[in-house]
Formats: C-alpha cells, structure tokens, sequence
C-alpha cells in the first residue's frame, strides 16, 4: 500500500473517532432517560409527513414514539434562538387547556407575554386595535389550535417556534420544538374522569 494513501486513511479514521468521542460528550439540554421516564417520548397514533422524520417507531398499540435525541436537539435549537431575543419582543400562545399552567409559569420564568385560553386575533397585525403591538418572534404550543397567533406571524413575516406533536404540520413554522402532549391529555383525561366518578358517589350517597 502507498505511503500517502495510508497516512489519508490513518487521517480518516481519526476524523472517524474524534467524531464518535464528540458525539459522546455532547451535553444535552435534559438526561435524555427523562424524556423516557415522564412518557415525553410518546406521540400519538396519527403521524404527519412533516413530523415523520423526529419518529423513531411505533408501538405495540399503535402511539408513535418519538427519537429522544431529536427531541433534545430541537428544543435545544429553539431554546438558543429564543435566547437572541428580548423578552418584550416574543409572545406565546396556548390554548389547549393541558399547556395553561406549563405557559403561565414559562412566562412567570422569562418574562415573556402568555396568551393562553384565547389570543386575540389581530393583535400583531391590525393598527386600529388599541391592543396593538409588535413582536419579533411568537411562539405557538398547537399550530393547529394557536392557528391564528400562527397566521399573523406569518402575515408581518416574523419567526415562529412552534411545539409540535405527531399529529401536527409545520407549516409556517421556523424552528419545530418537538413537544408530544398525548400523555398531558391522558393524565388530564383521567383526573377528569376521577373527579367526575367522586362526584356520582357522593349524590348517591345523599341520595341514600
């Protein structure tokens, strides 16, 4: 074998190796077992094409389950880009009830402006709303749900991070934040339905 040919294959593989070494130390943004261990992992039974490449395969029942690394990595990229930004200058919407409490404390921590239940439509885009004002970047918890927070960031050309489950298009979105909310659902689902099966208990037991 040549000299300079392996000395260029010596070189590739310590390129190979340092990359490897690389990847290992990489800090993430959680100890990516929790993912696993608080069922973040887990998507939904539907899967769009924009959301096919973060799924990592499906379950015996159906739910899709999602790459804890992508997970990791997209918040992370969004975490950084959000960081450029002052917080008088971003928004977030969230209407879904199970992101209510997760949203008011995210804007307790950042100081970043919530609108949870209901954003205004409007609010970024019409000048003849008292209510007015500008943002430079928005974030939505359902591009589905939070359509119209979306629609206007889109319209005045402004950034969107957007958290996005399985079952979600990314659409006008510019950085995708991978934020299953099944197992929210599941566990709000069932202390509504305790809460619901205390309160038959307690008529019939008036009742009697």
């Amino acid at each position: 074998m040549p000299k300079k040919k392996k000395v260029e294959e010596n070189k590739e593989e310590q390129k190979e190796e340092k990359e490897k070494t690389k990847k290992k130390v990489e800090k993430t943004l959680f100890p990516l077992d929790d993912y696993v261990k608080y069922s973040a992992h887990l998507g939904t039974r539907a899967v769009t094409p924009h959301m096919r490449q973060f799924v990592y395969k499906r379950r015996a029942d159906g739910l899709a389950v999602l790459d804890t690394n992508k997970i990791d990595k997209k918040l992370k990229e969004a975490a950084e880009f959000l960081a450029g930004f002052k917080p008088e200058d971003v928004f977030l919407a969230c209407k879904r009830e199970v992101g209510w409490k997760a949203a008011k404390k995210f804007s307790e921590v950042t100081g970043i402006r919530a609108f949870t239940k209901k954003y205004p439509a409007g609010i970024i885009t019409n000048l003849q709303l008292k209510d007015f004002f500008e943002v430079e970047a928005v974030i939505v918890c359902d591009s589905w749900l939070d359509k119209n927070a979306l629609n206007d960031a889109v319209r005045v050309k402004k950034p969107v991070i957007g958290l996005c489950d399985t079952n979600n298009l990314t659409t006008g979105i510019t950085i995708v934040g991978i934020n299953p909310i099944s197992f929210s659902k599941r566990i709000f689902k069932s202390k509504r339905r305790k809460r619901k099966s205390k309160a038959i208990k307690l008529r019939r037991f008036y009742r009697n």
